[in-house]
């Protein structure tokens, strides 16, 4: 997955670029003749952002535009910046975001990022910079999280990521296994990818029309550390793989992905949970997260490492400590099955079932598109600025299906699918 360039230093294959850059552009986002695409990325993964612009102006697109971030001027801020700064937001940049997603482009975002290029720097100031930039965002995210527009999410390797997932290999050889996994993960590694990513959306949308069709009341999960209990919104409907947008186009949104996922009842979830995956969340790193649940709301939280961040993500606003999502992933994933601990997201939430703090998506109910956001509060859904997901799901969990008067209907044993 990778040549060498001048003075010896390792570059990514133009190959896996340019697959990469096709199935952004074809499958994560389905881009449509003339449609705008406003595209976020770090520098590092300027080489994919690059030519995802070429595959998008070569599909008919109409303009890309790139807003790039910087870690060297990331950490600028938390280093050197004033007490008051942190409380402050580019509104006017999202502001702009959300003017182009009503007027018809599309959303894809790359990572590539130092997952933990923050954890070394003072949580206070972390906290009120993810919640200032959270507020901030709000109109941006109303278009996303309701599936007004098309929108994705694909990743980059770059070698300050591949560095932190393999430390003791050396610089080119961290970056060549990083890229050979997101190939695998993104099905590249298959004779026709876009095929085989119509066929896995199949599959999941199999799996999706079982459990709309079952109309659980709530799932309860079980394993060493978790006995949770979640209730499921009034009226929810399950998605996973390609979703029809607002504006009528099927996308991806993640890439990879192999969750199912619906929208709990705010008020309905019971119990206590661990996580089995560590969280990185916005530049630090929260190990061994633990949460206790009353009528829907986290009343305790603990976390070996990054605490004091869990407890800020979660102060952001009264919907922060309530779930938005509940997703389920079989251990036996792709991305699992690399074995590797990505401190990613997009990677590790496709590795294990999980749930995720905040916002709600409109999209998971039925005939969202339709409901207010009044309608969906009384449904049950939940309303945040921040929708962070965590990993509660491993080869030891056991997921059941709740109805009010039923058996428990067994849905996973030891992390995998039982009932089809």
């Amino acid at each position: 997955m990778l040549q060498s360039g001048r003075h010896d230093h390792a570059v990514l294959d133009p190959g896996l670029l340019d697959g990469l850059a096709e199935l952004a552009v074809r499958v994560g986002l389905n881009l449509q003749p003339e449609q705008d695409l406003v595209m976020t990325t770090p520098v590092s993964a300027l080489p994919l952002a690059r030519a995802i612009a070429r595959a998008a102006y070569r599909a008919g697109g109409g303009l890309v535009t790139p807003v790039i971030t910087d870690r060297d001027m990331v950490l600028a801020r938390f280093e050197h910046g004033a007490e008051a700064g942190f409380d402050r937001a580019a509104g006017w940049l999202y502001e702009g975001m959300a003017k182009a997603f009503e007027g018809g482009a599309a959303r894809l975002a790359l990572v590539g990022e130092d997952p933990l290029l923050l954890s070394e720097q003072n949580p206070v100031h972390v906290g009120r910079a993810n919640r200032a930039n959270a507020r901030a965002y709000s109109p941006a995210l109303v278009a996303i999280a309701g599936f007004h527009i098309n929108w994705s999410i694909i990743s980059c390797p770059t070698e300050d990521w591949a560095g932190r997932i393999f430390p003791d290999l050396p610089a080119s050889e961290a970056l060549s296994r990083l890229a050979e996994a997101i190939s695998v993960t993104a099905r590249l590694d298959q004779p026709d990818p876009v095929a085989a990513w119509k066929a896995h959306n199949a599959e999941l949308a199999r799996r999706c029309k079982m459990l709309n069709a079952a109309r659980f009341d709530a799932l309860h999960f079980q394993a060493p550390g978790t006995d949770l209990t979640v209730g499921l919104a009034d009226g929810h409907a399950w998605l996973g793989g390609a979703t029809e947008a607002q504006n009528g186009v099927v996308c991806n949104p993640n890439i990879p992905t192999e969750e199912v996922f619906t929208t709990p009842h705010a008020a309905r979830t019971e119990g206590y949970v661990r996580a089995t995956k560590p969280l990185s969340h916005q530049g630090s790193l929260l190990e061994e997260i633990e949460m206790r649940f009353e009528y829907g709301r986290a009343v305790s939280a603990r976390a070996a490492r990054g605490e004091d961040v869990l407890r800020e993500m979660l102060g952001t606003d009264d919907g922060a400590a309530r779930l938005g999502e509940v997703a389920l992933v079989p251990h036996s994933s792709p991305v699992s099955q690399t074995g590797l601990l990505y401190f990613n997201t997009l990677f590790d939430e496709n590795a294990a079932s999980h749930i995720a703090m905040g916002q709600c998506y409109a999209s998971c109910f039925e005939n969202g598109a339709s409901l207010s956001k009044a309608e969906i509060s009384e449904r049950g859904g939940n309303e945040s600025l921040i929708h962070v997901d965590w990993m509660i799901g491993s080869d030891v969990m056991n997921v059941d299906g709740i109805r009010e008067g039923a058996e428990p209907v067994a849905l996973m044993r030891k992390g995998e699918w039982v009932r089809d």
